[in-house]
């Protein structure tokens, strides 16, 4: 009997501080290349890579389900929300990998950034035993990693087929030919401090729950 084909499932994590199209468009290109059906979007609460975020957990996460309504692309778990400890990747992939099994391909998707500081993550050499990593394309990034181990290990590592990601359950990384927007959150929050627009930057329904809410200014 032919092995029924599983769906390849993809996890997106970030501060979204707020969540903005630098975040959203770039996903969107991705799951067109690599035939994803739905992406999870996670929000952590204590990032531990980074400064803690000024909008609280509930602001952040209404955001995320202000920006996604109606994009059947998307769907939010709001798991890391929950925890009051730093918001460890490697623990909340092995914890989904529980939840799914050992078969299912899973992906988790960063940005060229989050790919050349990698290996500065909490247990990052498990990362590719749990998930296939997506990359997104990021401005003013490089695309070679910052020493020859590290990219010997990229070149070990790295796939240019689709099918791979979909018929392996974990191991493999693809650098997709994303658009790149030169958006930022810490750009979005230093314009709305000075009180200029960003409607152009983020979805309409999270710039009005930012200006109800007087956020970031």
């Amino acid at each position: 009997m032919a092995k029924t084909a599983s769906r390849l499932t993809a996890l997106y994590g970030g501060t979204f501080d707020p969540i903005h199209y630098g975040h959203l468009k770039p996903v969107e290109a991705l799951a067109k290349q690599v035939a994803l059906h739905q992406v999870t979007i996670m929000p952590n609460n204590v990032p531990p890579h980074r400064a803690q975020p000024l909008a609280n957990s509930e602001q952040r996460k209404t955001m995320v389900e202000l920006a996604i309504t109606g994009n059947a692309l998307f769907k939010l778990d709001d798991r890391e929300l929950q925890r009051e400890t730093p918001s460890y990747t490697v623990e909340t992939l092995e914890q989904l990998r529980s939840e799914i099994g050992a078969e299912q391909p899973l992906a988790f998707i960063v940005g060229q950034d989050s790919l050349l500081s990698l290996q500065r993550w909490y247990r990052w050499e498990t990362l590719l035993t749990l998930c296939h990593l997506l990359v997104c394309q990021r401005p003013g990034y490089s695309l070679s990693m910052n020493t020859p181990e590290e990219q010997q290990w990229l070149d070990a590592h790295q796939t240019t087929s689709v099918e791979e990601l979909h018929n392996q359950p974990a191991g493999k990384i693809y650098l997709a030919q994303t658009p790149m927007y030169d958006i930022s959150a810490t750009a979005i929050r230093r314009r709305l401090e000075q009180h200029l627009p960003c409607d152009d930057l983020l979805p309409a329904a999270v710039a009005e729950f930012i200006r109800q809410h007087h956020l970031y200014c």
